[in-house]
Formats: structure tokens, C-alpha cells, sequence
């Protein structure tokens, strides 16, 4: 089934379990693309039934609809966030976030091995829940008894017990240094054209960086700014919420508002991360704005590399994630990330997720204090 491009076929084919928890799932997902709109997710999520008739006659679409009233998933529009009488509730709002933390998750789980950007990896102080292969140098305190005498067993049977350095695993870790991050969303219009939606995969990601930063790295903090003419913060829990404008690419303003967050926050390490479509084209000059699309504009270029430097002179390095391509857009990211001497990974769509979460938990395990 496509909505305006999008496909949902594996959420619907999953709809026979439970009902009314696959039903969620699919209305989750329906939610994030009309930006927390209740009364538009749910006319699309009666659409797909007409049309692929995943529910029957013991539960149907009215049911489910009863059943977030009552689970408190969605309740009367009190604040103006929802349209068509009803809301997203906080409940519904955490559910979201842990849904594209499970999302993000199931997409790491499936990817190849040697996908990841590095393999390398810290002594760090923090453990993980994953296990690495014993290598030179690794402390033996962090070794995992349990795994290593499974290997032992299965490597060398019982009856010629013997425990070898190939059978040793040991737990990964992670510093437990503080860390401190702005990310940036763009929100011009080109975030939607092209008959591609940008603006979805980016929300999600941000859901799901924001449920793994408050959940597991409650010591870290996580800011997220948006920007397109103009630059300005937002909660984490308007994040279903955000919609792209008819705007320009103002980066200057985004990454002056980001440094101005990260100026305010006490945290040792400090890093901004940057999902874009496109090159710079809007710069302010007092209170009117300089506008041009077309190529790399030189004042627009120079404001946005100077700040490139000055972030790197202030140790926060910026981390592009860039969901385009095109021959003026690899000239500047190239720029910018030398003048920063930060990272840039061109991603798809599909792997945005993946591409940021490796790139979070990289940074984790470097001790950059």
C-alpha cells in the first residue's frame, strides 16, 4: 500500500497477532508522516483496511480507535497540538519514541557486518550488553566468564577441556565521560520535494537518538535545533509535531544556535551532528535575509565556513549526515568538514538510522578530554 510514496506492507501483513497492538504499530507509523495530525492517521489507517482489509468483524477499526480513548493513547485536543478533535496524549508520545528506538535498532541488527564506519573500539569504563573477541591488550576483568567457558566447551569438547586465548570474550565498553549534543535538523522545503520525504526518516531518527540518550546515557544531554530561514530549539516531545516550511537553508543560523546551546552546557565533550539536504543559501544580515539557491554563494559559502572553524577551534566537531547529492552539495560538504576536521557520511534514507546511531556510539567510546 503507498501513502504519497511511503509503503507499509510489513506492518500490515503483521496485523493477526494482537490485534490492537499491530494495529499501534501501523498507526505510529501513519502518525510520524501527518506529524501528530490523530484524525489524519487514523482516515489513512481506514483507508488501508478498505483496501487490504486487515481487520474483521471481531475487531475493526472503531474498536481499535476505543481502545487508544481508553488506553489513554489519544485523548480530546486541549492544547491545539492535534486537528479533528483529538491529540497524541504523553503516553502515545514516549510510545513514538521507543517505537523508532526499536526501529533503529532492528535495522543494526540486520545490517552486514563491515557496514559500520570503524570497528575500533575504547577501554572504557561503562559495560555494554555486547561481547567482542579477546584482543591484546583488553583487561581481564573484562573478560565474560560464562561466554568464554561456553567456547571452551563447544571448541574443545568436555572430555579435552582446555581454555585458550581464541575461546576468551570480552565485554565491550563505553566511557562513561559526559557528552553533550546539539543535533540539527534542516526543515527547507526541498526536505519534502522531489516526490522523496526527507523530514520522516529525520523525525524518527531524532525520536529514537532522544529515547537511547534519556534512557541509556542519562548523564549526556541532547538539544535538537531545526533550521531553514531561521534557526530555533525545540522539545523532544514536539518532535512528532515538526512539519517542513517554505524555507531557505540557513545553516549560519543553525549552527550559531547550536554553539550557543553547547557554550551553556558543562559536559566535557560536546559534538553536533547534521541531517541536511542541501547546501547553505540564506544567511541573515541584521534583519533582512540574503537569499541565493543557485550554486555556492560566496558570502553564504564564507559565514558558514568561518563557523566551521570556530567550532573547531572550540573543540565541538560537526558530524554531516547528507541525504542528497549533487555537485555543488559534495563540494561543500568537503569544505565544510576540512574546515571543521569533522566527519560527513552521505546517507540513504534507509540507513540515516544506522549511520547515526554507529556514529553516536563511535563517539562514546572515545575519550576526547
Amino acid at each position: 500500500m503507498g501513502m504519497k510514496g511511503w509503503r507499509f506492507t510489513s506492518y500490515i501483513n503483521k496485523i493477526q497477532r494482537d490485534p490492537f497492538e499491530d494495529m499501534l504499530k501501523l498507526f505510529q507509523e501513519l502518525l510520524i508522516h501527518t506529524s501528530g495530525d490523530v484524525a489524519e492517521a487514523l482516515s489513512w489507517l481506514t483507508q488501508i483496511d478498505q483496501e487490504h482489509k486487515f481487520t474483521d468483524d471481531n475487531y475493526g477499526v472503531a474498536d481499535f480507535i476505543q481502545d487508544l480513548k481508553d488506553k489513554g493513547y489519544i485523548s480530546k485536543d486541549s492544547e491545539g497540538k492535534g486537528r479533528g478533535g483529538m491529540q497524541p496524549t504523553r503516553k502515545l508520545e514516549v510510545n513514538l519514541r521507543r517505537h523508532a528506538l526499536d526501529d533503529i535498532f532492528d535495522q543494526l541488527k540486520k545490517s552486514k557486518p563491515g557496514k559500520h564506519n570503524t570497528k575500533s573500539s575504547g577501554q572504557g569504563d561503562e559495560f555494554t550488553s555486547e561481547l567482542k573477541p579477546f584482543e591484546f591488550g583488553d583487561k581481564l576483568d573484562k573478560i565474560s566468564i560464562s561466554e568464554s567457558l561456553k567456547n571452551a566447551q563447544i571448541n574443545h569438547g568436555l572430555d579435552n577441556f582446555q581454555l585458550t586465548q581464541d575461546d576468551l570474550e570480552v565485554h565491550e565498553t563505553f566511557f562513561q565521560t559526559q557528552t553533550s549534543t546539539v543535533l540539527m535538523i534542516d526543515i527547507s522545503h526541498s526536505m519534502i520535494l522531489y516526490g522523496e520525504d526527507r523530514i520522516t526518516p529525520a523525525k524518527k531518527v531524532a525520536m529514537a537518538l532522544s529515547e537511547l540518550i534519556t534512557t541509556r546515557y542519562a548523564k549526556d544531554s541532547l538539544d535538537i535545533i531545526v533550521f531553514g530561514n531561521d534557526a530555533w530549539q525545540i522539545e523532544i516531545k514536539d518532535l512528532p509535531y515538526l512539519e517542513v516550511g517554505p524555507y531557505h537553508t540557513n545553516t549560519v543560523a543553525g549552527l550559531e544556535l547550536a554553539m550557543n546551546i553547547l557554550r551553556r552546557r558543562k559536559n566535557p565533550n560536546k559534538q553536533i551532528m547534521m541531517i541536511t539536504d542541501g547546501k547553505p543559501t540564506c544567511i541573515k544580515k541584521g534583519k533582512k535575509y540574503y537569499k541565493n539557491a543557485f550554486g555556492l554563494d560566496r558570502k553564504i559559502l564564507n559565514r558558514t565556513l568561518g563557523l566551521a572553524v570556530k567550532a573547531r577551534k572550540l573543540n565541538i566537531p560537526i558530524t554531516t549526515f547528507m541525504i542528497a547529492r549533487d555537485p555543488y552539495l559534495v563540494q561543500f560538504v568537503d569544505q565544510f568538514t576540512r574546515a571543521n576536521n569533522g566527519k560527513a557520511f552521505y546517507s540513504s534514507l534507509k540507513g540515516l538510522g544506522e549511520f547515526i546511531f554507529m556514529d553516536y556510539k563511535e563517539n562514546k567510546r572515545k575519550k576526547r578530554n
